[in-house]
C-alpha cells in the first residue's frame, strides 16, 4: 500500500491515495471503537466486518458493513470468519474492565490477555494483513514527566495491567509470525458514546441531576483526548503501515497536555456554561492511580504527521447533545 498523502492538521490528504480495504474491528459498541469505524467509513471502498459479543444490542445499518454476532471463546467460529473475509487490517480495540463492575479476574485476563495473542496469531495466517493492538497509556510506570513509548510498564490497574500483558505478549506473537504490527497506546479520552462511570458523563449527569460531583483533590496531571482525534490517529497507524518500517511501530496518542485534573475539569465546565458542583476532595484517590499521566506524542507526530485537532471540551459537548440532551450548554469551539 502506497502511503498517503498528509495534510499538515494530522488527517489523510487525498481520500483516493488509499486504496480498497478489508477492515475487521472488534470493539465498536464502545466509545473509542464507534469513533475508528466512523473514521474508516470515511475510506473509498472500505469493507469492514465487525465482531461483537452475542449479547450485543448494537445495530448498524451500512452498506459497507456487515456485523458477526460471536462468542469470543469460539476461536473456530472467528477463524472461519477471518479466512473467508480475508482482511487487508485487523484492529483489536475491545476490551473488558475499564468501567465498574469489573468482571470477574478470570474472565477479564482470559479476554484482555488470551483472546487478544490468539486473535494477533489468527490474522499472522492472513496474506497481506496486518494488525493493530488498541493497547493504553495507563500501562507505563509513572515517571513524573511526560511518557515515552520506551518507557517501561509496571501498573496494578486491572484493566491496565491486562492491556500491558497483552502488549508485551502481541508483539512477540508478531515477532514470531513476522506480522506487521502497530500498538497504540490511547491516554484518557470522551466523546460521542461515552458512558458509564467514566470523568466526564459523570460530570454531565451530575449537573443534570443537579447532584454535587465528589471527586479527588485533582492535582494529579492527566492528558486528556477527544476520542475523534485518538480514533483518527489509530486509522493513520493504518494507513501509513506500509511505509514505516517492518518491526512493531508504537505510538502514543494523547493531547499531551500537563494540566491537573482540576484544571481540565473546571475549565471544561467553564468553556460549557455547565451549572455542576465540584467536591474537589470529597473521596480518595481512586485505587492503583498514578499521579502524572501525560503521553509525549512526539513520535506520532513525526512519524503519522497526527496530532489533536478537536478542543476537547467540543468533544464533552458532542458528548451532551447525544447523552444529557436537556442541558442547556455554551457551544465551545471546535478547533484547538
Amino acid at each position: 500500500m502506497n502511503a498517503p498523502k498528509m495534510n499538515p492538521h494530522g488527517g489523510l490528504g487525498s481520500r483516493d491515495q488509499l486504496p480498497d480495504q478489508r477492515v475487521v474491528i472488534t470493539g465498536v459498541t464502545g466509545t473509542l471503537g464507534m469513533h475508528i469505524l466512523e473514521e474508516l467509513l470515511e475510506w473509498p471502498g472500505i469493507r469492514v466486518l465487525a465482531l461483537v459479543r452475542r449479547e450485543s444490542q448494537v445495530s448498524l445499518n451500512h452498506p459497507a458493513v456487515v456485523v458477526e454476532r460471536v462468542s469470543f471463546s469460539d476461536l473456530l467460529t472467528i477463524v472461519r470468519l477471518i479466512h473467508d473475509f480475508q482482511p487487508t487490517a485487523v484492529i483489536h480495540c475491545a476490551a473488558t474492565g475499564m468501567q465498574l463492575p469489573r468482571p470477574p479476574w478470570a474472565d477479564l485476563v482470559r479476554f484482555n490477555v488470551d483472546f487478544s495473542v490468539q486473535f494477533c496469531e489468527l490474522s499472522a495466517h492472513v496474506p497481506g494483513c496486518q494488525f493493530v493492538y488498541v493497547s493504553t497509556g495507563l500501562a507505563y510506570r509513572d515517571q513524573g514527566r511526560p511518557l515515552h513509548e520506551e518507557d517501561s510498564f509496571d501498573t496494578h490497574h486491572p484493566y491496565a495491567a491486562g492491556k500491558a500483558a497483552a502488549d508485551i505478549l502481541v508483539r512477540a506473537t508478531a515477532a514470531e509470525f513476522r506480522l506487521p504490527l502497530t500498538v497504540v497506546r490511547p491516554f484518557s479520552f470522551s466523546g460521542t458514546g461515552d458512558t458509564g462511570t467514566r470523568l466526564f458523563p459523570s460530570l454531565l449527569r451530575a449537573a443534570d441531576t443537579t447532584t454535587p460531583l465528589a471527586l479527588s483533590p485533582g492535582d494529579q496531571l492527566r492528558d486528556h483526548c477527544a476520542a475523534c482525534d485518538i480514533a483518527r490517529g489509530i486509522v493513520l497507524a493504518v494507513a501509513r503501515r506500509s511505509a514505516l518500517p517492518e518491526e512493531a511501530q508504537v505510538f502514543n496518542l494523547g493531547s499531551g497536555s500537563n494540566a491537573s485534573l482540576k484544571q481540565l475539569v473546571t475549565g471544561v465546565a467553564a468553556e460549557l456554561g455547565l451549572e455542576v458542583e465540584l467536591k474537589f476532595g470529597a473521596r480518595n484517590y481512586s485505587p492503583f492511580e498514578p499521579r502524572h499521566l501525560v503521553a509525549d506524542i512526539s513520535r506520532a507526530r513525526h512519524l503519522l504527521g497526527w496530532q489533536p485537532q478537536t478542543n476537547f471540551a467540543y468533544a464533552v459537548w458532542q458528548l451532551a447533545q447525544t447523552s444529557f440532551p436537556n442541558l442547556k450548554l455554551k457551544q465551545p469551539k471546535h478547533d484547538l
